[in-house]
């Protein structure tokens, strides 16, 4: 058992380095996977739209809001912004959209977002290798909505048009001058999608049937969403716009670093103290617990860390402690029971196991609710909260035991 606990430790130890490697910054491993750092912790932007859906029927809602949001992402990206978030959040019958801008000076890119989406038709004119598009009247106000639909036939998705009155003759007149040729939909001057016109098509419906393979369910959707954020007439109005300097947001990061290192030393002062050899094996295990802990932040897709967040996990390793500290009196009362130490060891963590699952899972219980109920600073609290607890109890339970098993004999 003993043997078998050494070579499990040296693992452990082997994976803490590497994955110390990867958390701190400045060499190959950690540049691999950047960190991702919230306004509030390099400066930057924060931008609340309120979304107008008076114009909107109930059903296209959804639709419209989702289609803004994609709208609003690409956007961005034209602006070249580092690290962009956007949130949609529905509070009662309205949604607001949150943007968050980490980094940059973004007036101008503020002004681009808040227009609204512009979608329009264009005809494909090639000569040789050349290929131009030439815009035409129709445009997103003449489309009445675009919905999605299957084709029983192929068994695949496919997007559907309705026209208004004005927009059916005009869709009409384009479509016969181009059987056989390509018809380009642009959205906010960037190309949507360009299907070939099969016939001329005068009822004022058009479907896209995807070519060949045809589409697939998500990206009919996806390009539904679109056709609807150009075609319904949703405005976006900014109502609240925040500002971090970058001076202030490194002050604070600073700030809650050294909070953090003198906590967490207290913690292990406290546990040498009152717990010896014991105390000392608690603060191994409960610094292999932040290196891993934070490379399991980092290697969560689209996760930007934030003060909130630091607080979180500054609290989940208070939290990874107190396991220890109930591990360790039960151990204390099998030895005082006259018990050997190994035996005192193995019995101490059967013991204690009950009470730190039980509070554990309360708190994970409460993390979740917070991340799937909240938005913004309060969902990264949860998340770094209970990832935090749930590794805690990893470095409890496995990692502290591992260790009193490789230098006690059992």
């Amino acid at each position: 058992m003993r043997k078998k606990s050494v070579w499990v430790l040296v693992v452990i130890i082997a994976t803490v380095v590497l994955a110390g490697f990867f958390v701190y910054p400045g060499n190959l491993v950690a540049n691999s996977i950047p960190w991702r750092l919230g306004l509030d912790l390099v400066g930057g932007s924060a931008l609340v739209y309120e979304v107008d859906l008076s114009n909107i029927n109930a059903e296209d809602q959804a639709d419209a809001v989702s289609g803004l949001k994609e709208v609003i992402e690409r956007r961005i990206n034209i602006y070249g912004v580092s690290e962009p978030r956007v949130a949609l959040v529905k509070k009662g019958d309205s949604y607001q959209l949150l943007v968050e801008l980490a980094g940059v000076n973004v007036e101008d890119a503020a002004r681009q977002i808040g227009e609204t989406p512009v979608l329009d038709f264009r005809e494909v004119v090639q000569d040789g290798v050349e290929i131009t598009y030439v815009p035409t009247e129709l445009t997103g106000r003449n489309l009445k909505r675009a919905g999605l639909g299957f084709d029983n036939l192929t068994n695949t998705a496919i997007v559907l048009l309705e026209f208004d009155d004005e927009g059916t003759s005009m869709f009409a007149d384009i479509t016969a001058r181009n059987v056989g040729k390509p018809l380009a939909v642009f959205l906010d001057g960037a190309p949507l999608t360009a299907p070939v016109v099969q016939q001329a098509i005068t009822g004022g419906s058009a479907q896209i049937t995807g070519g060949g393979a045809g589409f697939a369910a998500d990206e009919a959707k996806l390009l539904v969403e679109r056709f609807n954020a150009g075609a319904l007439s949703a405005p976006i109005k900014l109502i609240n716009q925040r500002k971090v300097s970058a001076s202030a947001a490194e002050d604070s990061l600073n700030q809650i670093i050294l909070a953090g290192l003198i906590g967490t030393a207290a913690v292990l002062v406290f546990m040498i103290i009152f717990y010896r050899s014991l105390g000392v094996f608690a603060g191994l295990a409960l610094s292999m617990y932040i290196v891993l802990t934070l490379a399991l932040f980092k290697l969560i897709p689209n996760f930007t860390m934030t003060l909130a967040g630091i607080a979180g996990f500054v609290l989940s390793i208070g939290m990874a402690v107190d396991a220890n500290i109930l591990i360790f009196e039960r151990t204390r009362e099998e030895l005082r029971a006259g018990h050997s130490r190994g035996e005192a060891t193995n019995e101490g963590f059967k013991r204690a196991w009950p009470s730190i699952r039980d509070s554990n899972t309360t708190t994970i219980i409460t993390s979740t609710i917070l991340y799937a109920l909240t938005s913004s600073f309060v969902r990264g609290f949860a998340l770094t909260l209970g990832l935090g607890v749930v590794v805690s109890m990893f470095s409890a339970i496995f990692i502290t035991r591992t260790m009193l098993r490789a230098f006690t004999k059992v």
